[in-house]
């Protein structure tokens, strides 16, 4: 009977190590910590019963720009990279029907993404749009919609919810 008692411990450390081996680590300072951005090389046009015509990714999410980005450098980060995607693209990105393909760049990210711009802003896709060509995101924290001109859609027109949000960056 003593001899089991040893063999016992030792098969629950064993299972205790096998069940500990199979769980994930969090990522490393400095590592990733956030949400792939939304990949596309196609930025295309819809119509939209509110805002005209818009920039769409392919398929057919809306684009928003956002306030805060300096130039080509994106201020969105931390929470802001979950609701608010980067469209980011590998090589360059590809203008759709009546898309000014004169407007559309890319920037290098921080964090070594390609990111889709559009008359110098940078694109973003938001998480809250449960449907292609829905603009939930116009007007919140900072982000709107972008025109086929390249030029963010006035908020005037903003959907009829609370401007307070859950989203606060």
């Amino acid at each position: 009977m003593l001899r089991m008692i040893p063999l016992a411990l030792v098969a629950a450390l064993t299972l205790a190590a096998c069940a500990s081996s199979s769980t994930t680590t969090p990522p490393a300072a400095g590592g990733p910590s956030t949400p792939p951005a939304s990949s596309g090389s196609t930025v295309q046009l819809t119509s939209s019963p509110q805002y005209g015509s818009i920039l769409v990714d392919a398929q057919g999410n809306t684009l928003y720009i956002f306030d805060q980005d300096t130039g080509k450098t994106s201020a969105c980060t931390g929470a802001c990279v979950t609701n608010w995607p980067a469209l980011t693209v590998s090589g360059s990105p590809t203008a759709g029907t009546g898309v000014d393909a004169s407007l559309l760049g890319t920037a290098k990210q921080a964090d070594g993404s390609t990111q889709v711009t559009y008359n110098g802003h940078l694109l973003y896709t938001f998480a809250g749009d449960s449907t292609p060509g829905a603009t939930s995101g116009q007007g919140v924290e900072g982000f709107f919609v972008i025109s086929s001109t390249g030029n963010k859609v006035a908020a005037a027109m903003a959907p009829s919810s609370s401007s307070s949000s859950a989203y606060h960056y």
